[in-house]
């Protein structure tokens, strides 16, 4: 006579440790389709954005923004070339992208030409396709980042042709990157600027132009924020170095 009862599979099901694991690979998978996908959190390492990203601000990147390449995927394997599912960058957009010298490192600046654009600095002032991006003065600013101190730094606020706006340092008249040749960017090309213009290794200088198949995503949101060089880890410093007001802030 053939005994009745539960088999090994209904003991697995009846399991809560194999529940618990089945709930743990779950959440793994769909955690890592999100990040692929989507979304992926990246921590701002320099202060080359300032004053719109600040050391120690931790952001989500939209990945889906402009379509994915293989820099989208974890590790960059070789599937496919270009991009696919494609989107256009605006001017204006802060870009997460891969160096080109070395695409193994990632970069963060905002996009201020776009393919076929003349791009040139002049006296400290942006010039696109010869026409001066209007610079008003809008206060100053002070930094808590020990290796770019930055106290009273003024700062200007930028206003692109389709609207965009945003500020801009302006640490030291005549620096390196306040009078540039004319540069002309090539069809799926991109040229990056860092907010901390005195302050920022860009397309001015050795960052050269960006392929569109670097771009990884555009930065959209601040969704937490410690000051003062804290590191994530240092949990006991967190109550005095929480800038809560950044919390769940818009990239602008």
């Amino acid at each position: 006579m053939k005994e009745t009862g539960v088999t090994d599979r209904d003991d697995k099901k009846q399991n809560p440790l194999w529940e618990n694991i089945k709930v743990i690979v779950q959440a793994l998978i769909l955690a890592t389709v999100i990040r692929t996908v989507l979304f992926q959190p990246f921590t701002i390492p320099s202060g080359s954005m300032m004053p719109t990203l600040l050391v120690g601000d931790y952001i989500f990147v939209n990945k889906f923004a402009y379509g994915f390449s293989k820099y989208s995927l974890p590790f960059s394997p070789d599937l496919f070339e270009g991009r696919i599912l494609k989107s256009e960058p605006t001017r204006g957009d802060v870009v997460v992208f891969r160096y080109p010298p070395n695409p193994d490192v990632d970069y963060i600046k905002r996009l201020v030409g776009l393919p076929g654009d003349h791009i040139q600095v002049k006296d400290g002032v942006l010039y696109i396709n010869g026409k001066a991006v209007p610079k008003v003065a809008d206060g100053t600013f002070n930094s808590d980042y020990r290796n770019d101190p930055g106290r009273d730094i003024p700062v200007f606020r930028e206003t692109l042709d389709n609207g965009r706006t945003y500020d801009t340092l302006d640490e030291r008249p005549n620096s390196d990157g306040d009078n540039t040749r004319e540069f002309i960017v090539p069809p799926d090309h991109y040229f990056m600027m860092g907010d901390n213009r005195d302050n920022s290794a860009d397309s001015r200088f050795d960052v050269g132009m960006v392929p569109a198949e670097n771009l990884v995503g555009r930065a959209s949101i601040i969704f937490f924020s410690l000051g003062n060089d804290t590191a994530f880890s240092e949990i006991w410093k967190w109550p005095t170095n929480l800038r809560f007001n950044r919390f769940f802030k818009g990239v602008q």
